[in-house]
């Protein structure tokens, strides 16, 4: 068999010679998958697959050259609202090169699809201040789907920064603030509000605790 159906997420999609498009996407099945789109501006595939958009996807796969190519896509939700201003742009390109960075999960594959797709849909709407705490509610929520999420009881020793700058510890707002957002929903958010400097310690605090578990600080975190 070599044609294969996914319930997937678009998370990236860059120019691959003339006409052509390179797709990765997360997917339930199995995770961060990578496919071509053929096809011109004028094809109705292209316009469909395009960042943040969930679907089923079909997938045509030639073992012996392991090429996959994008057969179709029933997008089942659209996120238009996504490109309408630049903080849902950078938070939700900070969401998707996170889950690139942690190969979609390392096996929880359905745990990170649900996250990633409530996250996207919270950003749809979003203002500046919410897509911030949109962001950093993913991360913590990421780090526990990744098995790296500290106790917050120890917080202060949980995660020391590489002569990189950035702090540690946090604050009491911030902590009771990541405490909760553990267990609510990202549409939540909106409604779920954090102070700015609560906000720039728990913002500190989960990138310095994924940018350890990588190796690496992300340029899509600092919008």
């Amino acid at each position: 068999m070599r044609l294969f159906t996914y319930s997937a997420i678009i998370l990236r999609i860059r120019l691959s010679g003339e006409s052509n498009r390179e797709a990765w996407m997360l997917t339930a099945e199995e995770g961060i998958l990578r496919a071509t789109v053929f096809g011109g501006p004028k094809s109705k595939l292209r316009s469909h697959v395009e960042p943040y958009h969930r679907g089923t996807l079909w997938i045509y796969r030639e073992p012996v050259r392991d090429f996959r190519k994008i057969t179709d896509f029933d997008v089942q939700s659209w996120k238009p609202g996504i490109r309408e201003s630049y903080e849902r742009s950078a938070a939700a390109a900070a969401i998707a090169e996170t889950l690139l960075a942690g190969y979609g999960g390392g096996g929880s594959w359905e745990e990170a699809f649900k996250l990633a797709d409530a996250s996207f849909e919270a950003m749809e709407t979003a203002d500046e201040p919410c897509c911030i705490r949109i962001f950093i509610h993913f991360l913590w929520n990421w780090a526990e789907i990744l098995g790296i999420r500290p106790d917050l009881d120890e917080a202060a020793n949980a995660c020391e920064p590489a002569g990189n700058g950035i702090p540690s510890e946090l604050g009491p707002g911030a902590r009771r603030w990541l405490a909760t957002a553990g267990n609510l929903a990202p549409s939540q958010m909106t409604r779920y509000s954090l102070d700015g400097v609560s906000a720039r310690q728990a913002r500190a605090f989960v990138t310095a605790i994924l940018g350890n578990a990588l190796g690496k600080r992300l340029g899509t975190w600092d919008f």
